[in-house]
């Protein structure tokens, strides 16, 4: 009998104990952390998951990017583009590495009154997906990371089921059933819609691809300038980036225009560039995007000030 609740003792202390500080929720078209508005300022960090360098990485520089005004980060269970994160197992489980890792930086960003941006699927350029999957197992994958986050207990989080709608435009994925699927098992955690069209009525956010409707909140979860992701930054046949963090000055303009347009408008933004995807990513904010000083940092400062004079 004290062997078996000694054995309950040590579950109880491993499993789910940990609890966010700080909660990200919506009300009507609105964001909040702890019942205070909250406009999602934030950097894409897809590939984040790719090793235990490459998560412990950016956690050591967000100190740095609050230090600027962002709030968010985005990482992803599948994919990204040429990272092939493989964080589902082909029966649509989680994979404890990977769980691991993005558990090391939900944890990092709520010690900072962070949040972050769980990704899902990603169908596209990348070999993280499981091509036998059906609808029944996109489903579970979306179930099995709400139960995870709800399970430990993370709720300084929003997730996007599948980014761009890339399973749902190339294997027939319906969207609306990945987040019923993840709502029924935990209604509270934020789920958004980020594909062509009209969110459906069960998302509880609009993202990147989704069309803006009234009374649904938005956040560009991918913001790029202009042209940025086609010749640009891919080469046809290389399986890599190019032109990593390079920005010309009319692209560095047109970057600065477009975020100051999404943020003072009320909607949130998630600056994307292959400086913070390309593999292995570069997490520290480098410089002012020329091919001699390449980097993000020029966008930081541009945040910094805006924060300053008008936030």
């Amino acid at each position: 009998m004290k062997k078996i609740i000694f054995i309950i003792l040590i579950l109880f202390l491993f499993v789910g104990t940990f609890a966010s500080k700080n909660v990200f929720s919506i009300k009507g078209d609105k964001t909040y952390l702890n019942n205070k508005k909250f406009l999602t300022i934030g950097l894409r960090c897809s590939n984040a998951l790719i090793s235990d360098e490459t998560t412990s990485d950016p956690i050591k520089y967000l100190d740095s990017y609050k230090s600027y005004g962002v709030n968010t980060i985005s990482v992803f269970f599948m994919g990204s583009r040429f990272g092939d994160v493989k964080g589902y197992n082909q029966d649509a489980s989680l994979n404890p590495i990977y769980t691991k890792r993005m558990a090391k930086i939900i944890e990092a960003c709520d010690n900072r009154e962070m949040v972050v941006l769980v990704g899902c699927l990603y169908w596209g350029g990348s070999n993280g997906k499981w091509e036998s999957w059906t609808q029944k197992e996109a489903n579970l994958a979306v179930a099995n990371t709400i139960k995870w986050l709800s399970d430990n207990n993370f709720r300084n989080v929003f997730v996007d089921p599948d980014n761009e709608g890339m399973a749902n435009r190339n294997k027939g994925f319906n969207i609306g059933e990945m987040i019923a699927a993840g709502k029924k098992v935990d209604s509270d955690i934020i789920i958004g819609f980020n594909a062509k069209g009209n969110p459906p009525d069960n998302a509880d956010i609009a993202l990147h691809f989704s069309a803006k409707i009234p009374g649904k909140h938005y956040v560009e979860s991918e913001g790029t300038p202009p042209d940025y992701w086609g010749e640009y930054s891919k080469e046809k046949g290389l399986y890599e980036y190019i032109n990593v963090g390079i920005y010309t000055e009319s692209k560095k303009r047109k970057q600065l225009a477009i975020t100051g347009e999404y943020l003072q408008d009320g909607m949130g933004y998630i600056f994307a560039s292959t400086w913070l995807q390309n593999v292995p990513p570069n997490p520290n904010p480098g410089g002012d995007g020329t091919p001699v000083n390449p980097g993000i940092n020029w966008w930081l400062e541009f945040i910094k000030d805006l924060k300053k004079n008008s936030f």
